[in-house]
C-alpha cells in the first residue's frame, strides 16, 4: 500500500465529485477582487511605460541585429493560425501550426523526414509530446514526466509519460506515470509539480481536467518512496484537493507549482489564472497537501496579459553563481516570476522582489513586468519549469519546443515536439535585469573532435565558408569583435524601432549588420538559417545590438513557419559580442551574450540535410568588418532508449 504518511490529517470529503472545494478563504473573494482592481490601476500605469516590446535601454549597452545574404526567391508561409484542440476546453493551444490560404503540404519524403528527428534532445520514441513536468533529482536519478498523447502524433488524450537519467542528457524511458482514468482528470493529465519534503519524501500537485471539463488540482506520490525509479504513482483517493474558487472560471485554474515554506513552516504554492483580461497567481498555503488556505491577495497580476499557464516562482542569487533551493529567502536575493502566455505562448519572466508575509512579488521594473518584457527565449519555446538540482546545486530549466511545419507532416514521420536541452539559469550580476541561460554542463560530453578558427576577418558584403565534415549535430561557440573606428565613423538615424521580427531579415544590409553564421545551409545557400548580431546607432551615438534568427530561407518548403525571430541583447562596455550554437537536426538552440537572450528555432531543410549541410561565416554589413573567432564541435548522439526489463 502506498505510504501516505507525509500527509497530514485527511480532509472530510468523501471523494465523490461535489466540486464545492476543500480550500478556506480568509476573506470572500470581493476582496481578493478588490486588491486585483488595485494592481490594475499600477499595471495600466506599467504597461504606458512599454517600449521596444519592454527591452531595457542601457547608456553603457551596444546591440544589434538583422539582416543576410543574396536576394533569393523562396516560398513564404503566409496566414499562420493554430488547429484549435484545446481553447475550448481551457487550456492552450497545444498543437503545432498550420497553414490558411491554398498552400499545398511539401511532398516531404522519408529520407527529408527521418532528418528531422533530434539526436542530443529528449523526445519519445514516438507521439506527441509537450509540456515537462514535476522534474527532480531523487536517489541518484534526475526525473523528467511530460505531457504525452499516446496514441497519435497531434495533441489529445493527454497522459504523463516519465523518463529517468543520471546526466540530464542519456535518458531512459519508464512506463506512463498516470493515466487518464479518474472522474477528475479523465479528459487528461495536465501539467504539476513535485515537491521534495522534509522527510525526502516526494509529492506531485497536478492539473486534471474532469469528465466536465473542469480544472481541478490533485495530488499524487510514490507507491513505493525507496524505489529511486519511481515507477509507479498512486492518486490520492479524495482528490481533487483544490477546485476553482468563486469569481475564476473552470477553465481558468490550472498547473500548481512547487510548494516552498514560510516563515510560518506552512507550504505555499501559486496557480495561473486570470479575471477578464489580466493574467493572475493565485495563492495558497497548506500544511499537509490536503487542506487549503487560500490568500486574500495575488502573488502578482499583470493587465492585458491574459491567462497565466505553467506559473514559475523561484529565488536567485544576486551574489553566488549557483542555484537556490526554492524555499530560500533573505538578503541578497531576488525572486523570479514566470508565466506561459495562454494568448500568444511565450514564457515572460521579470525579477522582484517578495514579501513572504503576505504572499505578494514586486517587480523591480513595472516596465518590463512578467508579460510585457523579458522572456526566455524570443523563438519557438513555451511552458517551461525550473527545478532545484541539489545534486549540483543549480537551478535547471526544462522548455518545451513545438513543431512548426504541418500537422501532415507530423503525422507521417510519426513524432512531435521535443524537449529543450536542461539549461542552468542565473541572475545577472551585470545588467541586474536579465537571467543568464546556459546549456548544462553535461552537454559538453557529447562533444567529439573540435576546430578551431582563429581571427577569420569577415569583410563587408562577404560571406566566408567553413570546412566542417558534418554539420547536423554541432555545438559552436564564436566571438566577433568590431572595428572601432567603424563604428565611431558610422552615421548615426533614428533607427530606434528596429525589431528582429519585422525587418527584412538577414538579406537587409544596413552600416553596422547583420553579422554572424549561417547555419543548416547548403553549398549554394539555397537553404540557410541565419544567427545573427545587428547594430543600430541612433542620432545621439547610442548603439544598440540585436540578437536574430532568420528563418525566412530555411527551407524550399512551403508548409512551415518561416518567421524572424529575437530582441535586443544587452552588451555592456567592454565585451565582445559572442554566441553559442546547439545544432541539431531540426532544432537551432541561440544563446546571445553568455545566455542574456535566447532563440530556439525549429526548421525543416529540404536540401541542407545529412552531409548537404554546411556552416558559413557571414557579413552583410556596409560599412563594418568584423573578426571571428570560433571553435566548433562535432557533437555525438544522446543514449536514449526504453529502461532495460521493464
Amino acid at each position: 500500500m502506498a505510504d501516505i504518511s507525509p500527509l497530514l490529517p485527511v480532509s472530510s470529503s468523501d471523494g465523490s465529485s461535489d466540486l464545492t472545494g476543500q480550500a478556506t478563504c480568509r476573506r470572500p473573494i470581493k476582496v481578493v477582487v478588490s486588491i486585483f482592481f488595485g494592481l490594475l490601476t499600477v499595471g495600466l500605469f506599467a504597461a504606458l511605460l512599454i517600449r521596444n516590446n519592454g527591452s531595457v535601454d542601457y547608456v553603457d549597452v551596444h546591440e544589434n541585429e538583422r539582416g543576410s545574404l543574396a536576394s533569393m526567391a523562396f516560398e513564404k508561409a503566409e496566414n499562420l493560425k493554430p488547429v484549435s484542440r484545446g481553447l475550448a476546453a481551457g487550456v492552450s493551444e497545444k498543437s503545432n501550426w498550420v497553414f490558411g490560404g491554398d498552400l499545398p503540404d511539401h511532398p516531404w519524403n522519408n529520407s527529408m523526414l527521418s532528418w528531422q528527428r533530434t539526436a542530443f534532445h529528449f523526445q519519445p520514441e514516438k507521439n506527441w509530446m509537450n509540456d515537462p513536468n514535476g522534474p527532480l533529482f531523487y536517489k541518484g536519478w534526475y526525473h523528467l514526466f511530460y505531457q504525452y498523447n499516446p496514441n497519435a502524433a497531434v495533441w489529445g488524450h493527454i497522459v504523463w509519460g516519465h523518463a529517468v537519467s543520471k546526466d540530464l542528457i542519456h535518458w531512459l524511458h519508464l512506463p506512463l506515470a498516470m493515466a487518464a482514468d479518474q472522474w477528475y482528470d479523465k479528459n487528461g493529465v495536465w501539467t504539476g509539480s513535485a515537491t521534495i519534503l522534509h522527510d525526502g519524501k516526494i509529492v506531485m500537485l497536478y492539473t486534471g481536467s474532469t469528465t466536465e471539463g473542469v480544472q481541478v488540482q490533485n495530488l499524487a506520490y510514490p507507491a513505493d518512496q525507496y524505489d529511486p525509479l519511481l515507477v509507479h504513482w498512486v492518486k490520492y483517493p479524495r482528490n481533487p484537493v483544490l477546485v476553482p474558487p468563486p469569481g475564476i472560471s473552470p477553465n481558468d485554474f490550472r498547473d500548481p507549482t512547487t510548494a516552498w515554506l514560510t516563515s510560518e513552516g506552512k507550504w505555499r504554492i501559486t496557480i495561473g489564472s486570470k479575471i477578464n483580461k489580466t493574467g493572475i497567481a493565485l495563492v495558497y498555503d497548506t500544511k499537509d497537501f490536503i487542506n487549503y488556505e487560500m490568500l486574500d491577495g495575488l502573488l502578482h497580476a499583470v493587465p492585458g496579459t491574459g491567462m497565466w499557464e505553467c506559473v514559475d516562482f523561484f529565488p536567485v542569487s544576486e551574489t553566488e553563481n549557483n542555484g537556490l533551493e526554492t524555499s530560500i529567502n533573505g538578503p541578497g536575493v531576488k525572486h523570479v516570476v514566470k508565466a506561459s502566455l495562454d494568448d500568444d505562448r511565450h514564457d515572460y519572466y521579470a525579477i522582484g522582489t517578495y514579501n513572504n508575509r503576505n504572499g505578494t512579488w514586486i517587480p523591480d521594473r513595472p516596465n518590463i513586468d512578467v508579460g510585457i518584457g523579458l522572456r526566455y527565449d524570443y523563438g519557438i519555446y513555451y511552458a517551461a519549469k525550473t527545478f532545484y538540482d541539489q545534486n549540483k546545486k543549480r537551478r535547471v530549466l526544462w522548455g518545451w519546443i513545438g513543431e512548426s511545419d504541418s500537422e501532415a507532416a507530423d503525422v507521417k514521420k510519426g513524432w512531435a515536439s521535443v524537449q529543450s536541452i536542461p539549461r542552468m539559469i542565473l541572475f545577472d550580476k551585470k545588467t541586474g535585469t536579465h537571467l543568464l541561460q546556459w546549456p548544462v554542463e553535461e552537454i559538453d560530453s557529447l562533444r567529439l573532435k573540435g576546430k578551431e578558427f582563429n581571427q577569420v576577418r569577415i569583410q563587408a558584403g562577404s560571406v566566408v565558408p567553413l570546412d566542417i565534415d558534418s554539420a547536423t549535430q554541432l555545438d559552436i561557440i564564436a566571438e566577433f569583435k568590431i572595428d572601432s573606428d567603424a563604428l565611431e565613423k558610422a552615421t548615426g538615424s533614428s533607427d530606434a524601432s528596429f525589431d528582429c521580427a519585422t525587418s527584412g531579415g538577414a538579406a537587409e544590409r544596413g552600416a553596422l549588420g547583420p553579422f554572424g553564421l549561417l547555419v543548416l545551409a547548403d553549398e549554394r545557400l539555397r537553404e540557410q538559417t541565419p544567427v545573427y548580431f545587428y547594430m543600430t546607432k541612433g542620432s545621439n551615438g547610442n548603439l544598440k545590438t540585436f540578437f536574430c534568427n532568420d528563418q525566412s530561407r530555411s527551407s524550399k518548403a512551403s508548409d512551415v513557419d518561416k518567421h524572424i525571430y529575437g530582441s535586443l541583447v544587452p552588451v555592456l562596455r567592454g565585451e565582445n559580442l559572442s554566441i553559442r550554437i546547439l545544432v541539431d537536426h531540426s532544432i537551432i538552440e541561440s544563446f546571445g551574450q553568455g545566455g542574456r537572450t535566447v532563440i530556439t528555432s525549429r526548421v525543416y531543410p529540404t536540401k541542407a540535410i545529412y552531409g548537404a549541410a554546411k556552416v558559413f561565416l557571414f557579413n552583410n554589413a556596409t560599412e563594418l568588418n568584423v573578426t571571428a573567432s570560433l571553435k566548433i564541435w562535432q557533437m555525438n548522439s544522446a543514449f536514449i532508449q526504453p529502461y532495460p526489463n521493464l
